[in-house]
């Protein structure tokens, strides 16, 4: 009985993840010329015990495997002002490949959140990546409400 609801558990994540990264690949793969970059989309927003969850999809059509990827991103409220500055950890993106990354950002209301803006990527390391690689050619999309800021 433990065994069997272990492995629902594991199907039901599957069945919730699997589709997420596969859409994104998908919808990137599409894309007539890639860009040389990293491919940031917000995914979803959801509340949590927290505060708001932040999903993401990366992709990395960079030259190189990135071995530690850092953005600071800057939450923007309905009238424009910032709401909340902070830097999320990406960890590794390996070259050619799809990630789905989340983070649960204690005390933001998601419905405060109207848009949003990768400002820097103070940590952006791998081997043979180059200073500024994570923010060169970089595109942002959207799956939710909150918008990217050019």
């Amino acid at each position: 009985m433990i065994r069997n609801a272990a492995l629902s558990v594991t199907a039901l994540a599957l069945s919730v993840a699997l589709p997420v990264a596969l859409s994104a690949a998908s919808a990137w793969s599409q894309d007539a010329q890639p860009a040389k970059g990293l491919q940031v989309e917000l995914n979803a927003v959801a509340p949590s015990e927290r505060g708001c969850v932040f999903t993401f999809v990366v992709g990395n059509q960079l030259e190189k495997s990135v071995a530690s990827a850092k953005f600071e991103f800057v939450l923007f409220n309905g009238t424009g002002t910032v709401e909340r500055m902070i830097v999320l950890d990406f960890r590794d993106l390996p070259q050619g490949k799809t990630k789905v990354r989340q983070f649960d950002l204690p005390g933001t209301q998601c419905d405060n959140v109207k848009r949003i803006l990768i400002n820097d990527s103070p940590v952006c390391e791998g081997e043979g990546i180059a200073a500024g690689a994570c923010m060169s050619g970089i595109v942002t999309r959207s799956n939710t409400q909150v918008g990217f800021e050019g």
